[in-house]
């Protein structure tokens, strides 16, 4: 079996609960809750058609009917050994897609093990277990995903079948020949607990203490960054759910959870409301909202939308009274036309944005902290019309920037964590982060969206990237809070911005949100 099919994912552990004994030479016991990834040993499909035919080297897998032939897809992994004392609690089975999937419900059903993709045929396949399970895909989604654990319940070898209910068209999924499996192959999520003993000694008396950070009346760490997220992007995953994976994923809970919102939606949600509330995982919500969609900037600085406001003004007093982040309309640059009379020009979005904050404030909303997200791209940042977007310092209380940079040499905005941060306006002049320095000192940075992305054809490590956040981060010490956006397909299915597209790259990032400079707590 070829060396790198044979990868390994990186072990991830979160601890769940600690009870220990104090003093010296005392020791800590935890109770872990730990993932592990686990890329197939061979995958394949089979034709009832061309029924002596392997296709073990092929890229992808097929599952479906096409005219008189029928394609079943098989998988295999081993899980290799787990950790001593630990107990199997869940597996999932992963299948990324290639292209959309067919409306049809797919069933996955567990086979024997004893088989090999080069020499699996219609003829040779391994038999199946009556026992299966089905999903209904939709064609908005990037992978399948069956929850095996009723199968894997210990280390060992599984196999599983895929059929397709389709009988007009076919589902193309990625093999692990695809690429790199780390980038996009059939992967076996598994969860398992076990108890670590730590030992304890006690601190000199003397050890100096670790300055707590803290946030203010405007959410603004008293010292450190604060850590957020949005995940699941651009998928159906709900969004609770998406980010409490990647917290998992990637070691540290996101104290801010971004949330999108638009028109006359009434937020934050009972479940995003239920996130900040988390007793255990406090978080501080960043909701973005379009007030003016399906309408002008110009007609929501006029009033026409007044009723829109005052709606959700009325809803967030009678349900949330924690501080919040407000943004609205993020990235108003690439919404910008010049044209008179558009409604929708730079001063527009000013005007709209004085508007609603303050009929808010006057509503008597007065736990959202403003913030203006920039989209921060050179080209608008050189147009004229660019200066006239900021509102004023009167209604704003946190510069925001939205910005990524590619891993890809040579391609669209390569770069690191400082490009974010400092990309020039097309021409020459001043990045975001020193037009704001100097333009607005008193206001913080917010990074509100960033992310590293490589194209989906083509995996890249990000671990350099990553590796550069912390560092420019402490040559930008306005900068007070960042919020990666984490999809493994952009808006237009073409690139991936997840952190773990790769098991370096995951590691990477991994260290930089175990860094001390994001040790900051919700203030009270």
């Amino acid at each position: 079996m070829d060396a790198r099919r044979a990868i390994i994912g990186a072990t991830l552990t979160s601890v769940m609960a600690t009870v220990g004994l104090a003093g010296a030479g005392s020791a800590t016991a935890a109770t872990t809750i730990e993932t592990k990834v686990v890329y197939a040993s061979d995958d394949t499909y089979t034709s009832s058609v061309r029924t002596n035919t392997n296709f073990g080297t092929a890229v992808k897998l097929v599952v479906g009917r096409t005219g008189d032939e029928t394609r079943l897809s098989y998988v295999k992994f081993s899980t290799g050994a787990l950790p001593a004392g630990a107990v199997l609690t869940g597996a999932a089975l992963m299948l990324p897609l290639e292209s959309k999937p067919v409306e049809a419900t797919l069933s996955l059903y567990p086979v024997s093990a004893d088989w090999s993709e080069t020499t699996v045929t219609a003829t040779k396949a391994p038999s199946a277990s009556a026992a299966f399970i089905s999903i209904e895909p939709k064609t908005t989604d990037t992978a399948l995903k069956f929850d095996v654990s009723k199968w894997v319940t210990k280390a060992g070898t599984y196999a599983f079948a895929l059929r397709s209910a389709s009988t007009t068209d076919v589902t193309r999924l990625r093999a692990v020949e695809y690429g790199d499996p780390s980038g996009g192959g059939p992967q076996l999520d598994l969860v398992y607990t076990r108890k670590i003993t730590t030992p304890v000694t006690s601190a000199p008396a003397s050890a100096p203490t670790t300055p707590t950070c803290v946030t203010g009346a405007l959410l603004v760490p008293s010292c450190g960054v604060l850590w957020g997220a949005a995940a699941g992007g651009f998928t159906d995953a709900p969004r609770d759910q998406a980010l409490k994976g990647w917290e998992a994923n990637t070691g540290r809970t996101a104290t801010i959870f971004h949330a999108y919102h638009k028109g006359d939606e009434m937020f934050p949600t009972k479940t995003e409301i239920a996130m900040s509330r988390d007793a255990a995982h406090p978080r501080v919500l960043l909701l973005n909202w379009k007030v003016a969609y399906k309408t002008t900037w110009g007609k929501v600085a006029a009033g026409r939308q007044d009723a829109r406001i005052d709606n959700w003004a009325a809803y967030v007093k009678a349900n949330y009274r924690e501080k919040f982040f407000l943004a609205l309309h993020h990235e108003p640059e690439n919404d910008v036309n010049t044209m008179a009379g558009s409604g929708m020009t730079a001063k527009d979005y000013a005007a709209m944005y004085r508007h609603v904050i303050k009929r808010l404030r006057a509503a008597g909303v007065t736990n959202a902290v403003n913030v203006v997200a920039y989209m921060g791209n050179e080209k608008w940042m050189a147009q004229s019309w660019w200066k006239d977007i900021y509102p004023g310092d009167d209604v704003v209380d946190w510069v925001g920037l939205d910005s990524y940079v590619s891993v890809e040499k040579d391609y669209y905005h390569f770069g690191d964590f400082g490009d974010v941060l400092d990309r020039e306006p097309s021409g020459g002049g001043l990045g975001l982060y020193d037009w704001s320095v100097k333009n607005h000192p008193t206001k913080p940075i917010m990074v509100a969206e960033w992310g590293m992305y490589h194209r989906v054809k083509y995996v890249t490590d990000k671990a350099a990237a990553f590796n550069t956040v912390v560092p420019e981060l402490k040559r930008h010490p306005k900068v007070k809070a960042v919020v990666y956006f984490d999809t493994a397909r952009d808006d237009e299915g073409d690139r991936d911005i997840s952190v773990n597209s790769t098991p370096s790259s995951l590691a990477a990032f991994r260290k930089v949100a175990a860094d001390p400079l994001f040790n900051v707590s919700i203030g009270k």
